[in-house]
């Protein structure tokens, strides 16, 4: 089964992938992959530099510049989308074809936009009230307040993702609290624990 998982920045999604991996789920956080093709995808980095001159220097993609000019420009925003769009498709692909485990999780903010929700089998939107979503953004990676709301606000609304997805986990608790919410969800979907480790430690 391949599962996949969106919703927005500071939503709670990593949560969720957590109990996935403890649960011998293979998850492709597409956000990490974009960071991995970034040391490594020159077309990539040069379609960039075509797009937002100045963005990157010596061959290192300069994050807050970019961000200052895509997420207050929502043409701007879709052209960079279609540059990595194709690269993390194309990646994502590849370790799916690789994969040894059953079950895969794919994590992606534009899992629809980008198409890869036909490669799900099911979809899931991970929500949470934009006030708790910019404080968490905020102390992750130590940005503004105003940049903050600023990348949010540059990302579709939760109607947008509940809409879309077969199955929303709602993040408006505690962090305990949500992770009862994410094993839940897996059980629902008839996922076992598969890691015989933890497996075994439960039953002790």
């Amino acid at each position: 089964m391949i599962i996949g998982i969106t919703g927005g920045t500071g939503s709670g999604k990593t949560t969720l992938l957590s109990a996935a991996q403890e649960l011998g789920i293979l998850v492709l956080d597409c956000d990490a992959i974009y960071h991995t093709l970034l040391s490594r995808d020159e077309a990539m980095l040069t379609a960039i530099e075509a797009r937002f001159p100045g963005t990157v220097e010596q061959g290192r993609l300069q994050r807050k510049k970019l961000g200052a000019l895509v997420f207050s420009d929502a043409a701007a925003l879709e052209d960079l989308n279609k540059i990595t769009h194709t690269a993390i498709t194309r990646e994502v692909k590849a370790r799916l074809r690789e994969r040894t485990c059953p079950h895969a999780a794919i994590d992606a903010i534009a899992l629809f936009e980008s198409g890869m929700d036909g490669m799900c089998d099911v979809t899931v939107a991970v929500t949470a009230p934009r006030e708790i979503r910019v404080q968490r953004l905020m102390a992750r990676e130590n940005i503004s307040e105003a940049y903050a709301r600023q990348r949010i606000a540059a990302q579709p609304e939760d109607g947008f993702f509940v809409k879309k997805c077969d199955y929303v986990l709602e993040n408006d608790g505690d962090i305990h609290d949500f992770q009862g919410k994410c094993l839940a969800f897996f059980a629902q979907l008839g996922i076992m624990d598969e890691n015989p480790e933890r497996r075994n430690t439960n039953d002790q």
